[in-house]
């Protein structure tokens, strides 16, 4: 194996890597801190594009974690800076929630269910037949469908629910159009993450808890790997992937020295 250069920047997925259901990982807050104390570059990043980083780094503070705004990176930002390059003040119908809608505003966007430029699905609690119906019709009629991630279950203390991923299944059968999805395994946003940061790739290192997403976008964007052992994999799950982790350890516990 290819001997990797020192890690100079941080990646770290959220969920899973440093709070389990609203609950912070112990080590999570020793981590943060001796990031924040050795001046290295990093991001929080989540596929979960209900929330504005403000509100993030009010939930997170609230658990005595404290992540900045600006180290806060979310598959709607991800989303919003894609479709700023690709396509520069279009329209948008958009099912989702204020993190999303907000970063599409902040870029320019008009949000509008009359002949949009792009349909837009992201993350809610409250995924309507109606609205997935108006999906349908206006992706019949052209526009393009854009998802924010491609996870197809979200956490809960009741277990599962479905996200993005699986009612993007719904209105693919229903349209017969693929979305392109910005969030992770797409090395797009690590990339983007990485740029907004200064960092490079060779340089740097992702934190994850699951293997088809965390590990397989940093993999694809050439960064060291870590799997965390506190979310969504175990460890006899890595022998299910043609690919592996650089590092498997038990938690971000483990890894604070490693700052």
């Amino acid at each position: 194996m290819t001997e990797r250069k020192p890690v100079e920047s941080w990646l770290t997925d959220m969920d899973g890597v440093l709070i389990h259901e609203g609950v912070p990982i112990p080590g999570a807050d020793a981590f943060l801190k001796r990031l924040k104390e050795s001046g290295k570059p990093f991001l929080v990043l989540t596929n979960n594009s209900i929330y504005t980083a403000r509100d993030l780094h009010a939930r997170l503070s609230r658990m005595g974690l404290d992540v900045p705004v600006e180290s806060l990176w979310t598959s709607a930002l991800a989303t919003a800076q894609f479709l700023d390059n690709q396509h520069p003040g279009g329209t948008a119908y958009v099912i989702g929630e204020a993190g999303l809608t907000t970063a599409l505003h902040d870029i320019g966007y008009v949000l509008t269910d009359h002949d949009p430029d792009f349909v837009i699905l992201g993350e809610t609690r409250t995924y309507s037949f109606e609205a997935m119906t108006k999906a349908v019709r206006l992706i019949n009629n052209g526009a393009r469908f854009i998802a924010t991630n491609p996870d197809e279950t979200g956490p809960s203390a009741e277990g599962a629910l479905p996200a993005t991923g699986a009612v993007a299944a719904l209105i693919t059968k229903a349209t017969g159009k693929d979305p392109y999805f910005v969030g992770k395994p797409n090395p797009l946003m690590m990339r983007t993450g990485l740029n907004a940061i200064g960092a490079h790739s060779e340089t740097s290192a992702m934190i994850g808890d699951r293997m088809d997403t965390d590990v397989l976008a940093g993999l694809e964007a050439g960064m060291e790997t870590f799997l965390v052992l506190t979310g969504l994999t175990s460890k006899a799950d890595i022998e299910r992937y043609p690919f592996r982790p650089t590092n498997v350890v038990d938690s971000i516990a483990d890894l604070v020295d490693r700052v």
